[in-house]
């Protein structure tokens, strides 16, 4: 194994959550964001800080492939050539 190949490799756990034991407790990544966008959301409208106007969401579709939805435009594209991991 070189060192590009660990490098994946270790990334890839990292992703998998399977460096660190894992809380049960925990909340799922989804809410986390949509906590997120909530907040985003109300600074933007208290005008403290500016929209994002390339803001966008990453999800699976129904084929099992990934897409870029941009909120902006409402254009979808999919990703799946630049997810660089399972």
């Amino acid at each position: 194994m070189n060192g590009k190949q660990l490098k994946n490799s270790i990334l890839q756990w990292a992703i998998q959550g399977k460096l660190v034991p894992q809380d049960p407790n925990d909340e799922p990544a989804s809410v986390l964001l949509e906590r997120i966008r909530a907040e985003k959301a109300r600074l933007v409208k208290e005008k403290k800080i500016k929209k994002d106007k390339n803001e966008s969401i990453i999800y699976r579709g129904d084929d099992n492939s990934y897409y870029e939805k941009f909120l902006a435009t409402g254009e979808v594209k999919c990703i799946d050539e630049e997810i660089p991991f399972e």
